[in-house]
């Protein structure tokens, strides 16, 4: 999902290098970035007048939806995402997660209010993992329905069709995105073309559209359509769902390559279709069904088919992808247990695989297909996590903005309080599908959310027990003064989740084989709160005598650790370890549920499911496994 990232505060006037370079990279974008929003087109317009809440398509309508639609591209990516949301980068990275670990970071609130604004994001990444099962579902489907339009008996295979595509797609995923990346940026750039054109030619016919862009037609169609109106709002949000991503990947490319390629294409080509359908609708109001298709001559149908199905099949694979790396950020932060994360490609640190979360989205993808039928019926389902998640970034934005930017607080109310009436008149509107499949995006994120904390706070409870039953590191030297254990020629690492501590497995291994290693390391591996951590900076070793040396290795949320490099990086400060004569000794803690804290009993247990199946810190780390010893300890929480 990556490429080379570019400086986004570099303000430098480019030569013709740069802007080849640029070029190249916004050509990425275009394939990564905007494949979900860019897809739009294929639902929206037709849920506003053939959906749930489907309203009549008659000339006032259809000037006011498209007011309101036109209108919500303008103020929500271009103004809020791309204009501010976007300022606010963790060392370049973009996303909920590092907005909250920005907020971690830097915030002066007190404990209590800066865990309430870390739930709060938590949630908001957790509505996400919803997001990732919903998107490549109703993409695919509702370019797979475009069969219907070229031969209308063969319309009960979209369902199947759909499934063996994403099916096919899960199954990829495996090799990564590296083969067929260079494909993605001139694919989707076709898409905008053909879309944009397809577009222009209807409002050539029907001009009178453009007088939907005044504002004054969306807010006449509110009062005249009053509750039945505002629950429109629900499916003229559907336009604007890929928002998130601009944020999400600005850390892969760069503000002004975003920017750029969507001020010069994308929005250009979404506002040309958006109007074409509106004026298809105004000449041939019976074509509510399907307006995207409508716009298209039959010679064109299937070859369009064809590439609405290859765009929602790339939007699908950047939004599968976002969340391997959802994953990857939300197990460095201590989040989420430990499972295997696989690097995909040798240039591009940014594609992973993580197989556990491939296989969880690719069963929920393919049963939301199957179970609600078509895409009219996913997109009640669709928009209410999405729609969160953006009313969440607003309210962290305004606590960055006010507490560590220090912006003047009566500009910083004004703006997030259009943010905030926008994002929470979507949202409420959203919500009026509850009913209707938008539990299903609440519930996963419920869930995942659960999961985030429970781990979180099952793992403080952990550490803090063991630390109530080991020493200190000024203890043990003390005792080791009083009485020196056997010493045999070797080297010892000992992994700890403390630095400050003395890993129990070490204490295990002295009271039962009454032996030290002549040379010990005690490692512990500690994630920071920006995205990636200089080599500068990245292993501190301190010498604690007597052959003993405090290893601290310091990774980003973005990183995955390695253990040949912090050995590397620790042996330039004056260490002398060889990978191959190191015995590593980890901790195998076996979780015993008891009444005592004040974790609920449920959530305990929880935790203690969660230990059992995470990934062991062996092969996490990629540890050589015939030089490994797990020493197993009992511990109660």
């Amino acid at each position: 999902m990556s490429t080379t990232p570019v400086d986004p505060h570099s303000s430098s006037i480019p030569g013709k290098t740069d802007l080849k370079h640029l070029a190249t990279i916004s050509l990425a974008a275009l394939g990564v970035v905007f494949g979900d929003i860019g897809t739009s087109p294929l639902y929206a317009m037709r849920e506003c007048f053939h959906g749930e809440y489907s309203i009549p398509v008659t000339n006032d309508n259809v000037l006011g939806v498209l007011s309101l639609l036109i209108w919500a591209i303008l103020l929500i990516v271009t103004l809020k995402y791309l204009t501010f949301i976007m300022k606010a980068d963790n060392d370049g990275e973009g996303g909920i997660l590092a907005l909250t670990s920005l907020i971690i970071s830097h915030s002066r609130k007190n404990k209590k209010e800066r865990w309430l604004l870390v739930a709060i994001g938590l949630f908001g990444a957790a509505l996400l993992f919803g997001d990732g099962m919903i998107t490549p579902a109703i993409s695919v489907l509702s370019a797979v329905e475009g069969v219907q339009i070229i031969a209308p008996e063969f319309g009960s295979l979209a369902i199947p069709v759909t499934i063996a595509i994403l099916i096919g797609l899960f199954l990829f995923q495996h090799h990564g995105t590296a083969k067929v990346g260079a494909l993605f940026g001139p694919i989707i750039l076709v898409w905008f073309t053909a879309i944009g054109i397809f577009g222009f030619n209807e409002i050539v016919r029907y001009p009178q559209i453009l007088v939907s862009i005044s504002p004054y037609y969306g807010i006449r169609f509110l009062m005249n359509n009053h509750i039945h109106g505002f629950m429109v709002l629900g499916a003229v949000f559907l336009a604007v769902t890929g928002a998130e991503a601009l944020y999400a990947d600005m850390g892969h490319f760069g503000r002004r390559p975003i920017r750029l390629t969507w001020l010069v294409v994308v929005f250009p080509s979404l506002l040309l279709n958006y109007f074409g359908q509106g004026a298809f609708l105004l000449a041939s109001p019976e074509s509510s069904y399907n307006p995207f298709y409508s716009l298209v001559p039959s010679w064109g149908v299937i070859p369009m088919v064809i590439l609405a199905t290859m765009a929602t099949i790339i939007a699908s694979q950047a939004l599968i992808t976002g969340v391997f790396s959802l994953v990857q950020q939300a197990i460095q932060l201590g989040y989420l247990p430990r499972v295997t994360v696989r690097h995909t490609s040798a240039s591009h640190i940014g594609q992973i695989y993580v197989p556990a979360a491939n296989w969880s989205l690719m069963i929920a993808t393919v049963g939301l297909v199957a179970g609600f039928g078509s895409s009219s019926r996913l997109a009640s389902a669709y928009g209410v996590a999405v729609t969160a998640t953006m009313l969440i970034s607003a309210i962290l934005f305004y606590y960055v903005a006010r507490d560590i930017w220090n912006w003047n607080r009566l500009a910083v109310n004004l703006l997030v309080g259009l943010f905030m009436v926008m994002d929470l008149s979507f949202f409420a509107a959203s919500m009026s599908k509850l009913f209707h499949g938008a539990w299903f995006p609440l519930v996963i994120g419920l869930v995942c959310f659960t999961l985030m904390v429970t781990w979180q706070q099952g793992r403080a409870l952990l550490l803090k027990q063991i630390q109530e039953r080991t020493l200190t590191l000024g203890e043990f030297s003390e005792s080791l003064a009083i009485q020196s254990p056997q010493r045999v020629n070797g080297q010892a690492i000992y992994l700890t989740a403390n630095p400050d501590i003395v890993p129990i497995a070490l204490l295990h291994n002295m009271r039962h084989n009454k032996v030290l290693h002549s040379e010990v390391g005690l490692l512990h591996f500690s994630t920071e709160r920006v995205p990636r951590v200089s080599n500068s900076r990245k292993v501190e070793v301190t010498s604690i005598g007597d052959g003993m040396y405090k290893i601290i290795a310091r990774y980003g949320y973005m990183e995955y650790p390695n253990i040949r490099q912090v050995l590397a990086l620790a042996n330039q400060q004056g260490m002398h370890f060889k990978a191959n004569a190191i015995s590593f000794f980890l901790n195998r803690e076996k979780i015993v549920v008891v009444m005592k804290t004040r974790m609920s009993v449920w959530r305990k247990k929880l935790f203690g499911l969660m230990a059992r199946n995470a990934l062991s810190a062996s092969a996490y780390y990629d540890l050589p496994s015939g030089q490994v010893i797990e020493i197993g300890v009992q511990v109660q929480i």
